[in-house]
């Protein structure tokens, strides 16, 4: 079955591997098509599906586990009610998988094509996922769909590309002829690595752990999934896939398996010091990522952070067009992604646009208008906006807006459906340059800070400095100068991070295209890895030699 799967599928492969080297634009599961353009009876049929889950026990079947736990509560509201197996033995969870022989030695082409059938199946599962990813993150229907799944998913095609061009980069097999006659044929085995751990986000389970989960799998190794105890859902109707398929082309299923525990079972902090455990995958909150580098030292680590991404706004010609992009930049999902602004640094002299000069004032202002503009009318303000995710969120933004000046005040949007729902328009914060312990500090969401600087030397400067301590995933810059541009473009090179320059439309900073852009480079503290490229795929497999005289 699985060699069907592969001929099936190799025209996708060939394509995707084609796409991840030119890094043109190609997307297999319509990464920028909206839930809206497909047919209301299939939404309404994914939808179904996703509310069939809530207040029932999840058919799965987990080894070392003993009675069930639900975690979830959907930041719309409501207890979502979903019963898991409770993960109590260790020991029993990570015992060898019988059938990881024989997945070893279906080679890289059995592999890759039980892989792409998953993701067949997940990608028809979409409108199911979507709800469970919305209802567990807060994330608004649009992103859920197009981000968490259409787009997630082209980032696993993307990690099986890259995985195996780097495991058939080798050929199979080689007759080897010394000038002194010795013959050897050879024969070169790609092996795993070992158990990988995949631990999971509360806001993007699976933007981040999808890929992890395919780069992992594909080049062998049994993979343990477990979801952040906010986000088990999306992650256990994953689990359900793979298991669904490895079970039909005849492997284990529990190459693998679903890992949940309570909020008390610290379960993520226990698997992941494990002997057993020799990759390890999360991307999350600093601290985290730091306690892996600290205790995890048997396993490879593929972590990354938000860090602190800055803006430099020097000058522009489209101050409008400038300030309705920032303004999208922060209200998507109320800036709790990663890749949102969290820095703008603006001279307190002011810039020069197309509009006359503008003081840091004025870009507030402009930025306000422009939020307004974009979330005028709650009913559509809600699908920018999303839910934020945990209280905690919320409580950030309060106290953030106590630390300096209030620029544009925060929202509440309500709900027509939900309630209970805290939808929240984001808050712009003014300081100082000399606030550095406010605006270098990790950002959970829904706040931005508008720093004034001396001149826009001092914007670079402060972009290096950042950056170079606490780590960003993206930066931006607007500016009509090239000496400017070419100087913020040297300094991201310097601290390794993605920079956008003057992004107009709905192109914005948050924006991350499969096989185009790079999330992430693996060199600044915010991240130990990049999605994607081949140092995340190649070590989670080796190459073992066998020979013989012909």
């Amino acid at each position: 079955m699985n060699d069907t799967w592969f001929q099936r599928h190799q025209p996708r492969l060939d394509a995707a591997v084609a796409a991840s080297a030119s890094r043109t634009y190609f997307s297999a599961f319509g990464e920028s098509v909206t839930p809206w353009d497909h047919p209301a009876e299939v939404s309404r049929a994914g939808t179904a599906a996703f509310r069939a889950w809530l207040d029932a026990d999840f058919p799965i079947e987990t080894p070392g586990s003993e009675g069930t736990v639900s975690t979830e509560r959907s930041p719309y509201g409501f207890d979502l009610g979903v019963r898991y197996p409770r993960v109590v033995d260790v020991d029993a969870l990570l015992a060898p998988v019988p059938g990881a022989r024989a997945w070893r030695e279906a080679g890289p082409d059995g592999r890759v094509g039980v892989c792409l059938e998953i993701l067949d199946r997940l990608h028809a599962r979409g409108f199911e996922l979507a709800g469970a990813i919305r209802h567990t993150s807060g994330q608004p229907l649009a992103i859920a769909f197009s981000y968490s799944v259409s787009s997630a998913l082209d980032r696993s095609l993307e990690a099986l590309a890259w995985s195996w061009r780097e495991m058939t980069r080798v050929a199979p097999t080689a007759v080897w002829e010394s000038p002194r006659g010795a013959r050897l044929e050879k024969t070169y085995t790609v092996i795993p690595r070992g158990t990988s751990l995949v631990i999971g986000s509360a806001a993007f389970t699976t933007w981040n752990g999808w890929p992890a989960i395919f780069a992992s799998l594909v080049a062998g190794n049994r993979v343990v999934v477990q979801p952040h105890p906010s986000a088990v859902l999306p992650m256990a109707i994953t689990v359900q896939v793979c298991q669904e398929v490895l079970a039909e082309a005849g492997f284990d299923v529990g190459l693998v398996t679903l890992a949940v525990g309570a909020c008390e079972d610290r379960l993520h902090e226990r698997l992941a010091v494990r002997p057993e455990v020799r990759i390890v995958d999360f991307m999350g909150p600093a601290g985290f990522c730091a306690w892996l580098e600290e205790r995890a030292g048997q396993a490879v680590l593929f972590t990354g952070c938000p860090g602190v991404n800055s803006v430099v706004v020097d000058s522009t010609s489209d101050f409008a067009g400038m300030c309705d992009n920032l303004a999208l930049s922060l209200a998507a999902f109320t800036a709790q992604m990663t890749t949102a602004p969290h820095n703008l640094l603006v001279p307190r002299t002011g810039i020069d646009t197309d509009e006359g000069r503008k003081s840091p004032r004025d870009v507030a202002d402009g930025i306000a208008a422009a939020l307004d503009r974009l979330l005028r009318h709650d009913l559509g303000a809600i699908e920018v906006l999303g839910a934020l995710a945990t209280p905690a969120v919320l409580a950030f933004a309060e106290a953030a807006a106590r630390k300096g000046e209030e620029l544009i005040a925060s929202r509440q949007v309500p709900h027509p459906t939900y309630t209970d729902a805290e939808v929240r328009t984001p808050v712009l914060v003014g300081l100082q340059a000399a606030d550095a312990d406010i605006y270098s500090g990790e950002s959970i969401g829904a706040v931005c800070y508008l720093v004034e600087t001396a001149d826009t030397e001092e914007s670079i400067a402060l972009f290096y400095l950042m950056a170079s301590r606490h780590g960003a995933v993206t930066a931006g810059v607007y500016s009509t100068s090239e000496e400017v541009l070419d100087e913020v473009r040297d300094v991201a090179l310097d601290v390794g991070v993605a920079l956008s320059e003057n992004l107009l439309g709905d192109i914005v900073v948050n924006s991350v295209s499969a096989f185009s852009d790079f999330h992430g480079t693996g060199t600044s503290p915010a991240s130990s890895a990049t999605i994607l490229d081949a140092a995340f795929v190649s070590p989670r497999f080796r190459v073992v030699q066998s020979r013989r005289h012909v």
